[in-house]
């Protein structure tokens, strides 16, 4: 794979090991625009690597250092994502500038960079997250569009599950429960529960919890076969 060294200065040390992989869409008009923010030192926003819809990449800050792409978030006990996490950026003007599929060129790019990086740092696939699961209250990317389900098929994600489903009738509130032990933060249960369904369910995204929802999350709950991770 090539990349591109564009160096952003906007980053520092690492508190913690990395143990996350967090996907991003830039959110913005055009690449140019998203580039020229994440290496502005005034903006103090920045990601370790950026994918344009072409396919290029972008090596903006070292995997070593810690990139300012999570912000306010919150992911299984972590709340400096930050330090725990390796950011990747995809250019897509997102749900304000017109939000649109992923190009396959960008995701073919997508797929072996975030291979190396779950190799090099052994990351588990429930830790290969969206923004919005990280920060429900205040994300939306990479969208309900993404295709997370290329992702998992690879085992770079986990998939939805769709075998021997069953339900568990948990009330609402035991469902957040169980969706605080899967990994999101429930103080806002709405956003908490739109963005499980943007991430698992993305057909549907209305807040409700329902059937489907019980039987995706407790799916993702039950103990996987030794040495899945």
């Amino acid at each position: 794979m090539t990349l591109i060294d564009t160096p952003s200065p906007n980053f520092d040390e690492r508190l913690l090991p990395v143990s996350m992989i967090v996907l991003h869409y830039t959110g913005m008009q055009d690449a140019e625009s998203a580039i020229r923010r994440l290496i502005d030192p005034e903006a103090k926003v920045s990601a370790h690597y950026l994918i344009a819809e072409d396919g290029t990449v972008l090596k903006m800050v070292g995997e070593a250092k810690r990139a300012w792409h999570a912000g306010r978030s919150h992911w299984r006990g972590i709340t400096d994502v930050n330090s725990a996490s390796v950011g990747i950026e995809l250019v897509n003007p997102g749900h304000e500038f017109g939000y649109r599929p992923f190009p396959e060129q960008q995701i073919a790019a997508l797929l072996p960079l975030v291979a190396a990086i779950k190799d090099r740092h052994e990351i588990k696939r429930g830790n290969v997250v969206g923004h919005s699961d990280i920060a429900p209250t205040r994300k939306q990317d990479p969208g309900e569009l993404f295709p997370w389900a290329e992702l998992a098929k690879r085992r770079l994600a986990l998939p939805r599950p769709t075998k021997n489903l069953m339900d568990p009738r948990w009330t609402d509130g035991g469902f957040l429960l169980a969706l605080e032990r899967f990994g999101y933060d429930v103080a806002d249960k709405l956003a908490a529960v739109v963005a499980f369904q943007r991430r698992f369910r993305p057909e549907l995204i209305d807040g409700e919890i329902d059937m489907e929802c019980r039987c995706i999350l407790l799916g993702l709950l039950l103990p996987k076969p030794q040495g899945d991770d």
